[in-house]
């Protein structure tokens, strides 16, 4: 087993890649094990998977089962896990140093903090407050006896302010306050992809499976693209499987589902195999 030690460093290294490389994201111990037996290098939380899984809506867990949930993930891999952290699970930049230093001790070495208030009346924080946060939560990071790879998020696409130039300046404040990943969820287009990657000194990372971009792996690194995540795709994609079948089953009596199901053998050696 690696420790941790060996994990943050393992996940670091990542990023300082000439290429680009994909984190493949799970929701539970069986699609870890599934997705590292893929050969990822990286697993992620998503934390709407963990709760599409619970039967509740996305953001509406809480702190302290979205760790349960990723220590779990860590428990079932050898792999360096990273965890979405939401917006740190408060206002303040001492939640989000908080949310860290329990992200840490459950084994992490990795997480992510969004600058979203979930408040629609105001959806993103203030940028000066939102550095203080990511900066407190860097701190955080930085105190470990181990590397934390510390994303910042500008999540200006995904509450409906898709402001190019108003992400990019965000991303610019939380390298400033030594965010070691840069991420602005949402972005589809080449150009915009091209333009953050630009403005900024850190690893880009870019979400795909948001929609069926063209875009790939090739020509994100291209781009200059460090890391690709896929949020909560994966999860939505096996959630889709379900609900087709389910609707073949009621609306037409036939099971033809299970020609795509995966082997029943498959799986009981995989989840019976040493982790």
């Amino acid at each position: 087993m690696h420790t941790q030690q060996e994990k943050g460093a393992a996940f670091l290294a990542l990023h300082q890649q000439a290429k680009a490389f994909i984190v493949a994201y799970a929701w539970d111990a069986g699609s870890t094990r599934i997705l590292a037996s893929a050969g990822f290098l990286a697993i992620a939380t998503t934390s709407a998977g963990y709760a599409f899984s619970l039967g509740r809506q996305d953001n509406k867990v809480g702190r302290e089962a979205i760790l349960q949930n990723a220590a779990d993930i860590v428990g079932s891999t050898d792999l360096p896990v990273s965890a979405d952290l939401e917006n740190g699970f408060g206002d303040s930049a001492e939640a989000a140093a908080e949310t860290i230093r329990m992200a840490a001790a459950v084994g992490l070495v990795g997480g992510s903090i969004e600058d979203s208030t979930y408040d629609s009346t105001k959806p993103l924080y203030e940028i000066a407050h939102a550095a203080d946060r990511v900066r407190a939560a860097v701190e955080a990071a930085r105190s470990q006896p181990f590397p934390f790879v510390l994303t910042a998020r500008a999540e200006n696409f995904l509450v409906g302010r898709p402001n190019l130039a108003d992400a990019i300046k965000r991303l610019q404040a939380y390298q400033e306050a030594g965010a070691d990943v840069l991420y602005a969820p949402g972005l589809t287009r080449e150009e915009d992809i091209r333009a953050v990657v630009q403005a900024v000194d850190r690893p880009v990372n870019v979400v795909m499976g948001l929609t069926g971009s063209p875009l790939d792996l090739a020509t994100l690194s291209k781009i200059g693209v460090k890391r690709i995540s896929v949020g909560s795709a994966l999860a939505r994609r096996a959630y889709g499987a379900l609900r087709d079948a389910a609707r073949e089953m009621m609306e037409f009596g036939t099971f033809r589902y299970a020609d795509h199901a995966a082997p029943y053998g498959e799986l009981n050696n995989l989840f019976g195999q040493p982790r």
